[in-house]
């Protein structure tokens, strides 16, 4: 529960049709296994109390009697429960007959939910028992103990025990519905749902279920809990198989192996669904709906939950190889096609790009021929420009050259040095001296040619940063920072990497994928500084951190507001094994201390295009003050000044 994780668990017990004694019993033995797992909430199949294929054996006084009685037995065995327990049963109330959920926490029967939509189609009679609960709203429901339940389809249960948590329940069918009961759960604020189900297994019916899961988790931005009948129901008719998903917000986090009795479990990670639905503004109820709903309490121990979800330490880059393919090819189309209509309007024939032979201006040159091609421009009007200066090798001067030969564009070649030189002469400074005027002057000269290159040819200057030098501010002010359009702005280092490795798996010129892989395979570096021995003496990673460390806090940060804490949680995990914690924790708090000192850099940056959901551009999704102050965040991480330690238990 702490950092907002619960455990969930979907599952199906084993049933025997018609005996509520049996089922009563199994399904207290599930309680007590997912109790001893961690879940918090747990989630059972339709009518699991009774068995969900009774057929007319419901019109049976003496069963609805049991399984009622069999209600009161689970609800007493989870007394010492820590959690809440959803369970489906039979009802009678007012001379009808009710297919509910009833929630059960701490000895006590919270609520009963009564499904809406009741099938009556092809193989399915479920009409012919029971009634829809659609005009049934918050009614009690009198027990043998005169204990009052709230009985109706607009209950929702929360606990003051975990900041956010809210849970609310639709039943099979439902969510198969034009209509589903979630879509106004959700706008009442549920932001977990609970669905108890007895879906029979046809051909290709698990696909469309689970994309129906996923999709009305993606649709609420909610966590979905799914529990499914399974093999021991009748086989009279039809056949169940217990297919168990567990998904947030189009991620399915945990899916059951079909025609087994088997639970499933995950996280659910309420923090991360609260702060996306901030950002949506979407989710309210109008007045005339929100009266309708009770909140009903329940009380969980809070404690920390032990992590099973995976942690992706690459989350700006897909894991599935094909979708990584299609992914780079579509990032790649929408940064040529944002460069291709700002030719288009400033009536640019040509653009000017500055090549290093490292990665980021590696990319920005193929969009940009990506561009020119798309526009029928010939490639000779980019003028790919190589500047030499103190520390540029042999070895990027080379991959520079070959590269811009091989893609047809208009060579030059402006070596920086002697200008440079005069310039220190010009403000006094002693070139020996490698500090930051030293390297600074180098960016700035490079700029300042890239500029007066454009003037005289009638072109553009195409930007080469990445989201992630602008994240930490490492880049020269009216140096690498300015452009005329900035192509690679939005675009994390790691994903760069494999842009241009898709770019090189799928070209034809063998000459140029030989130079984009030994592009890949030379070390980020400004090359500022005098080579050492010949080779790259300045390597970025070394004095800010590894990239792929900045982009992992960067995501979490920005795409869901986490705290540091709870980044360098998930950073321990996702990188375990590869960087000690102490090690996270030393570049987490260099992150925090350049991200918040260098905003200034990024309050003026040059236009460029979106390509995810998260990008740095101050006019829309980034509008942040250029003065705030990081207190708060580093206070948070002095306090956990290397002591704090992710339980091993939860490494993998």
């Amino acid at each position: 529960m702490i950092d907002g994780y619960i455990k969930a668990a979907a599952i199906t017990p084993e049933v025997s049709v018609a005996d509520t004694k049996f089922n009563v019993e199994k399904i207290c033995e599930k309680i007590k296994e997912c109790g001893r797992e961690g879940a918090k909430i747990m989630v059972f199949p339709e009518l699991c109390i009774t068995g969900y294929s009774c057929g007319d054996l419901f019109f049976q006084e003496l069963l609805l009697d049991e399984a009622m009685e069999g209600l009161f037995r689970i609800a007493d065995f989870t007394k010492d429960t820590d959690g809440i327990v959803f369970v489906g049963l039979p009802l009678s109330h007012n001379g009808k007959l009710y297919n509910v959920a009833a929630g059960i926490s701490r000895g006590s029967i919270l609520g009963f939910v009564p499904k809406i939509h009741i099938p009556n189609y092809n193989e399915f009679y479920e009409a012919r028992y029971f009634v829809s609960g659609i005009e049934e709203r918050d009614e009690v429901v009198l027990l043998k103990n005169n204990e009052e339940v709230p009985f109706g389809c607009s209950l929702i249960f929360t606990t003051e025990d975990m900041k956010g948590l809210a849970i609310a329940v639709e039943i099979c069918e439902d969510v198969w519905s034009p209509n589903p009961p979630s879509i106004r759960h959700a706008l009442a604020g549920a932001n977990v749902i609970v669905n108890l189900s007895a879906s029979d297994e046809i051909t290709g019916k698990d696909v469309y279920r689970r994309d129906l899961v996923n999709g009305q988790s993606a649709r609420l931005i909610c966590g979905y809990i799914y529990a499914s009948a399974g093999i021991d129901e009748s086989t009279q008719d039809l056949v169940y198989s217990g297919h168990n998903l567990i998904a947030e917000n189009g991620m399915l986090l945990a899916e059951s192996k079909r025609f087994s009795n088997d639970t499933v479990y995950s996280e659910l990670d309420i923090q991360k669904l609260t702060e996306e639905r901030r950002r949506r503004g979407a989710f309210f109820c109008p007045k005339e709906e929100g009266g309708i709903y009770t909140k009903i309490g329940f009380s969980l121990k809070k404690e920390e939950t032990c992590l099973t979800r995976f942690i992706d330490g690459a989350p700006f880059v897909p894991g599935d190889n094909k979708e990584r393919k299609k992914r780079c090819d579509e990032i790649l189309s929408i940064q040529s096609m944002g460069l291709r209509k700002r030719l288009a309007h400033t009536n640019s024939k040509c653009a000017v790009v500055g090549i290093s032979g490292g990665l980021d201006s590696t990319l920005a040159l193929l969009v940009t021929v990506r561009a020119f091609d798309s526009l029928g421009l010939p490639r000779k009007g980019i003028k790919a420009v190589t500047m030499p200066g103190f520390g540029t090798t042999d070895r990027t001067y080379r991959n520079a050259v070959s590269m811009i030969e091989c893609l047809g564009a208009d060579f030059m070649e402006i070596p920086i040095r002697e200008a440079v030189t005069v310039h220190f002469k010009d403000i006094g400074h002693d070139e020996n001296v490698h500090d930051v005027t030293y390297e600074n002057a180098q960016a700035r000269e490079r700029t300042q040619i890239l500029m007066d290159v454009a003037n005289k040819y009638g072109g553009l200057v195409i930007g080469t940063g990445d989201m992630s030098e602008l994240a930490l501010g490492w880049a020269t002010y009216n140096g690498d920072h300015m452009s005329m359009y900035g192509v690679n702005a939005s675009v994390p280092k790691t994903l760069v990497r494999h842009l241009v490795r898709y770019y090189a798996d799928t070209c034809e010129d063998e000459r140029l994928k030989n130079v984009l892989f030994d592009v890949l395979d030379t070390p980020v570096s400004p090359e500022l500084l005098p080579p050492a021995k010949g080779e790259i003496s300045q390597k970025t990673e070394d004095i800010v951190g590894p990239y792929e460390l900045h982009d992992f806090f960067l995501y979490y940060m920005l795409r869901y507001g986490y705290s540091p804490k709870k980044v360098y949680r998930l950073a321990a995990l996702a990188f375990s094994g590869v960087y000690e914690d102490k090690v996270v924790l030393k570049w987490l708090k260099n992150f925090y201390k350049r991200f918040f000192a260098q905003q200034f850099k990024r309050s003026c940056l040059p236009d460029g295009p979106k390509v995810g959901t998260i990008a740095l551009s101050p006019r829309g999704d980034l509008r942040m003050p250029s003065d705030a102050s990081a207190r708060i965040w580093t206070d948070e991480l002095e306090e956990l000044g290397g002591s704090y330690a992710v339980p091993e238990r939860q490494k993998r």
